[in-house]
């Protein structure tokens, strides 16, 4: 009755003085929302549990201030609105490890369907569920994890009549472990056990069971259902959903401990296609060379010469140039690169100096106060201690203290590994000039951070010139909107194309950086054997993730449009992609912080919206791959070996690389014949292409984006009319050079456009 009494004449008093009010109106500080991470660990005796010392740390610098939350998973703390002056004070109180601005997010899926732009368009856009739920994705990997929730088959229909595949049963697997979503599980083990004896069941499990985590996370990133709530560790925390998450998922395990066998991916191949799956995901790759002998392209030439489209990732050895694998043109070859999603962690040095970098740590953090800093190669025996390997630091000068080392070497959170054994407390993972400033996450074993190459350079120059150096490492959660983005990622392979200089590769790019998606429950997110942490969901990164984003897409095309052979949709793929940010901008190479070329990102960065219609495609048959051989000058022997067939090439033809129908433009020129570096050598090449029109009748028009000005490009015709859907067209481009010295790269950009298609290509020039 008395607050009520007391509301009334507040309210009176307002009314009756709300012009002097507004004449009078004091300014207060702004108050934001802050997120508290606590010491809980180290909590003062004088306190009988941490929510009363939570309170009691807050109400020190404001008495008003209310927790919101208080988290006893995702972070040890609380979140409250404070002014920045409040949050200041709160940071230097005792026990307090950080205090974190929050950012506005939504709260949706493992970020990349909605970089992607997937969310949204598909609720616009005729994408039939019933059409994608006949799709099968075969994913050839380290096995599946059935009792993931992202093979849960609720609201799919029956099997595909199409399929032919079973579930085979093993150690720690059953039938009953596949369903409407898992449709298909077998492995390959003969090719490895050959190599290495009888699998050993208390490491591995012989069956199509994974035992660690890679499959999982592959198969899942493709065509896994949805599932809310997913995170690792409080991270990314959303909404998970594979590219086509109502298309069906069929594993071949054939990659064990002691690596991937030929014999065994061989029969997998060979398996999936009998078995009838639509896509076929790899994410495995080796040296380059000769089609013919190269056990994956033969492989996935039979696949594709059966209408499957095989998606291979480009690997992992960038930014080295013409480290590019799967290099096969019937292959669509992925690179990686970031979305718009970051897990920042702060370094705070002793001078007052802060540097962000990545990390997904989550444990017991350092405390408050600065920790003692060393760099590796001070405080070890031997030449690679400065890599943190293996047993590699001393004890006695590392305990108590976080460790800074350089990245390479050895796998990065087994660096992590190698520091807490030595009695270290925490590590910041340096890069070196090799991997520039690409940051990638890691759920180290101990407070750890990931630095850009400059900001590790600081830090060593720090911890060399000073007496006592010290460190504070925070960690900030998720944070989304990061831009630029996407980048191609510095790990991810590059072109140009040592085996056939004129096939550009990579084909494009995809999501390839900090992807969350299902993992296994034999191994912790490390998959380390010291790791005993249990996740649903991992975090990792690599062309390996890239790979099936890209399969999972494909399927989305070919249930869209089931009448598309793989050519046509590996067509659409890349002449839809993008090549610059929405600010005209091109998109960068982490590796260098300069524009990024063809050679690094092939067509560009996926766009499966406009993909989904392209408008013209450039696409092929197996006899457009026949001919290709005979271009390569194969014998009849060679193209059995890599296409099983009888065929021997025409005398009466001329077969010109040049000429197969290809998306993109590759064209090399030799300084030591003459041809493009020689006064009196021909300086012209001739490129040929047919483009078929997948929609309505329409006029195109050819427009030319050059920066190579030592390379005239002339196309012709330069308008092609299309009457009716799967009409062909031809043009030809001609290329005439100019003298360029050895080593030297430029590119170019070809399109067609009606006005509302754009079909584009890229051009890559070398002079070799």
């Amino acid at each position: 009755m008395m607050n009520s009494m007391i509301f009334k004449c507040v309210l009176l008093m307002v009314l009756s003085c709300r012009y002097t009010i507004a004449e009078t109106k004091t300014e207060y500080p702004k108050k934001n929302t802050y997120i508290i991470h606590m010491d809980k660990f180290n909590m003062p005796s004088s306190f009988n549990d941490h929510l009363q010392w939570y309170d009691s740390s807050l109400k020190a610098v404001s008495e008003s201030a209310e927790m919101l939350y208080t988290y006893k998973h995702v972070a040890h703390g609380f979140s409250t609105k404070l002014t920045a002056q409040e949050a200041e004070l709160l940071a230097n109180q005792p026990g307090i490890l950080s205090v974190i601005p929050e950012v506005r997010y939504e709260l949706h899926t493992t970020r990349t369907p909605e970089f992607l732009g997937l969310a949204e368009k598909t609720s616009t856009h005729a994408i039939s569920s019933d059409k994608q739920s006949e799709v099968i994705v075969g994913v050839l990997d380290t096995g599946v994890w059935p009792e993931l929730k992202s093979f849960d088959d609720t609201g799919l229909g029956p099997v595909p009549s199409s399929w032919k595949g079973t579930c085979e049963t093993g150690n720690n697997f059953n039938s009953s472990n596949c369903n409407k979503k898992l449709v298909g599980a077998r492995f390959f083990a003969k090719g490895y056990e050959a190599a290495f004896g009888p699998i050993d069941l208390k490491t591995e499990s012989k069956s199509p069971r994974d035992d660690d985590g890679h499959g999982s996370h592959t198969s899942t990133t493709a065509a896994g259902s949805v599932v809310s709530g997913a995170s690792l560790f409080g991270y990314a925390s959303g909404t998970a959903r594979g590219m086509a998450p109502q298309a069906r998922v069929a594993v071949y395990k054939v990659c064990w401990i002691g690596g991937c066998f030929t014999s065994d991916i061989a029969a997998a191949i060979d398996r999936a296609i009998e078995d009838g799956v639509n896509v076929l995901s790899m994410s495995i790759g080796g040296s380059v060379t000769d089609y013919s002998r190269d056990i994956i392209a033969i492989g996935t030439f039979a696949a594709t010469a059966h209408g499957i489209l095989v998606s291979n990732s480009a690997g992992n050895s960038g930014p080295s140039e013409a480290s590019v694998s799967n290099v096969a043109p019937w292959i669509t070859t992925v690179g990686a690169g970031t979305i718009d999603r970051d897990f920042p962690a702060y370094i705070t040095l002793g001078n007052g100096k802060k540097y962000a970098g990545v990390s997904l740590y989550n444990g017991k953090l350092p405390s408050n106060s600065a920790v003692p800093l060393v760099y590796a190669g001070n405080v070890s025996s031997l030449s690679s201690g400065r890599l943190c390997t293996k047993d590699s630091l001393i004890s006695s000068k590392v305990s108590g203290k976080i460790v800074v080392c350089e990245r390479g070497g050895n796998p990065r959170v087994e660096k992590s590994l190698v520091v807490k054994k030595a009695g270290g407390i925490g590590m910041i993972l340096a890069n070196t000039a090799e991997y520039g400033e690409e940051l990638v996450a890691d759920s180290f074993l101990i407070p750890a951070a990931a630095l850009g190459q400059k900001e590790s350079n600081e830090v060593k120059k720090y911890a060399a010139s000073t007496p006592n150096p010290t460190v504070k490492i925070e960690f900030g959660g998720t944070h989304l909107g990061v831009q630029p983005s996407p980048v191609v990622a510095a790990f991810s392979s590059r072109g140009p194309n040592l085996l056939t200089p004129k096939i550009l590769k990579p084909d494009l790019i995809a999501p390839g950086v900090n992807i969350l998606a299902g993992w296994t429950g034999a191994v912790g997110p490390t998959g380390l054997s010291v790791d005993k942490r249990h996740v649903s969901f991992n975090i990792v990164s690599g062309t390996s993730m890239s790979c099936p984003h890209v399969s999972g897409l494909a399927a989305l095309l070919k249930g869209a449009h089931p009448e598309w052979s793989p050519a046509a949709i590996r067509s659409a793929l890349m002449t839809t992609s993008y090549t610059s940010y929405k600010n005209g901008q091109s998109i960068k190479d982490v590796a260098t912080g300069l524009p990024a070329t063809p050679f690094d990102y092939g067509a560009g960065h996926v766009d499966p919206v406009a993909a989904l219609d392209p408008g013209l495609v450039y696409d092929a048959t197996v006899d457009d791959y026949l001919s290709f051989f005979c271009a390569l000058n194969y014998t009849s022997s060679q193209i059995k070996l890599a296409t099983r067939r009888v065929y021997t090439c025409s005398k009466r033809k001329t077969y010109r690389v040049e000429d197969l129908n290809y998306p993109s433009f590759a064209v090399p020129f030799d300084t030591s014949s003459g041809i493009g570096g020689g006064s009196n050598a021909p300086t012209t090449v001739q490129y040929k292409r047919t483009l078929t029109n997948m929609g309505t009748p329409a006029t195109y028009k050819i427009s030319v984006s050059s920066k190579s000005p030592s390379v005239k490009i002339v196309v012709e015709p330069e308008i092609l009319s299309f009457k009716e859907v799967n009409e062909k067209k031809g043009y030809t481009v001609t290329f005439t050079a100019s003298s360029m010295p050895s080593g030297t790269n430029s590119f170019a950009f070809l399109q067609w456009s009606d006005g509302k298609h754009n079909v584009t290509s890229p051009i890559a020039f070398s002079w070799t």
